[in-house]
């Protein structure tokens, strides 16, 4: 009790630091992935001084068990598990604290993805690069060959590219422009659908980016991708969703609308369940049949959807308005709007940050210690397999 109170506990002005409100890690530790310098599965919030020192946070991308930190200045840091050299720094060792990529000091990165043994990172000028795992073509060099060195991908070079986001084994980008059917594109394990592509007689992956069509005249601005899953929201508010069909329905091998009068603003895969957030702030899921499972007594359901196969329901939690959401394997984290994070799901490692490793069918707050009185702090969650990282930010 008393190292766990050592660990906590740190004097409130210590959590500040230049990240604004300090950033915390929970969950599945035993490669590093939780960046707290020790090898443990950590139950409860892990105050982390590597991250909160350092200038804020804009993002942290989480994988398999590794993770990626981008800073607002544009420069990346990761740590975690390297043994595909997805850490970028040219060996397969793991990393217990954060560590700069030093190839890309001299790049301004703005947006970093994680899968679960690759890492990609987007530059301001357009440029991709990816390093790590490569056995299913998901680094997109047209190759199947692991990089421990972050590579440009060529297929890009006449294109600007400014979203990336990795599943377990396939990849998904999304250009800054162009007409709405070339502007998303997947490389990677084609096995479940999950790059929405017609794939040929024989091919189990793509090791060049392929164009992903069914978004009509929709023009995509977020893209998403976790297990063998993908996502993409337009700037109207429409959800499509492909790959692997959650509770062991169908594969679904193209972009499927979601037949919805509500218009979403973001969208959060695991492994057999998605989160969704409306523009007003619900929150809703869209479940299989594990860990993300709810009754009908736990949650009001709102509405039916369309015939999608893989689309069991969607329920709304507690009718809270929330503000971010994040998903793991098949563990679910909100903020919700008043400032809390909520969790629930599989907790065998802890990473519902609540004190235990049990699952939760219903969502709880995830108690957060010395975190900032200061009422303009607003805090976002992140989610890997099986951990989760919070970073306040004024």
């Amino acid at each position: 009790m008393e190292e766990e109170e050592e660990r906590q506990n740190l004097p409130g002005e210590e959590h500040s630091g230049r990240g604004g409100g300090g950033a915390w890690s929970w969950g599945a530790g035993s490669e590093g992935q939780l960046a707290t310098g020790r090898l443990d599965d950590e139950p409860v919030p892990q105050f982390l001084p590597s991250l909160s020192s350092v200038l804020p946070i804009s993002q942290i991308a989480c994988g398999g068990a590794h993770a990626i930190a981008l800073t607002s200045n544009g420069s990346v840091m990761t740590w975690g598990r390297g043994k595909s050299g997805q850490l970028g720094h040219g060996d397969s060792e793991n990393q217990l604290q954060p560590k700069v990529v030093e190839l890309l000091k001299d790049t301004v990165i703005r947006s970093v993805a994680a899968g679960w043994n690759h890492s990609g990172f987007v530059s301001d000028i357009g440029c991709l690069y990816t390093c790590g795992d490569g056995s299913y073509g998901q680094l997109g060099h047209g190759d199947y060959e692991t990089q421990s060195l972050p590579l440009k991908v060529l297929y890009f070079n006449s294109k600007h590219v400014a979203q990336v986001t990795f599943g377990m084994r396939h990849s998904l980008v999304l250009l800054e422009a162009g007409p709405p059917g070339e502007l998303v594109y997947s490389f990677g394990s084609a096995r479940h659908g999950q790059l929405g592509v017609a794939v040929e007689k024989g091919f189990r992956s793509y090791n060049l980016p392929q164009v992903v069509n069914g978004f009509g005249e929709d023009h995509i601005t977020v893209i998403c991708a976790n297990g063998d899953q993908s996502a993409a929201l337009s700037g109207e508010g429409h959800l499509y969703t492909w790959g692997r069909g959650f509770g062991g329905t169908s594969n679904i091998p193209v972009p499927q609308l979601l037949t919805s009068h509500l218009a979403f603003s973001q969208v959060a895969l695991g492994w057999n369940h998605a989160l969704l957030l409306t523009y007003t702030g619900e929150v809703f899921m869209l479940v299989g049949a594990r860990h993300g499972k709810f009754s009908g007594s736990e949650f009001k359901n709102l509405e039916s959807v369309g015939a999608v196969p893989h689309m069991h329901d969607i329920t709304a939690l507690y009718g809270l308005k929330a503000t971010m959401i994040a998903a793991g394997a098949e563990h679910s984290v909100l903020v919700s709007e008043c400032g809390d994070i909520m969790s629930w799901g599989w907790g065998e490692h802890g990473q519902l940050g609540l004190g235990g490793t049990c699952d939760q069918a219903t969502p709880q707050i995830v108690r957060i210690c010395n975190r900032p009185s200061n009422s303009s702090i607003s805090f976002r969650v992140y989610c890997g397999s099986g951990f989760t990282f919070t970073v306040g930010a004024t």
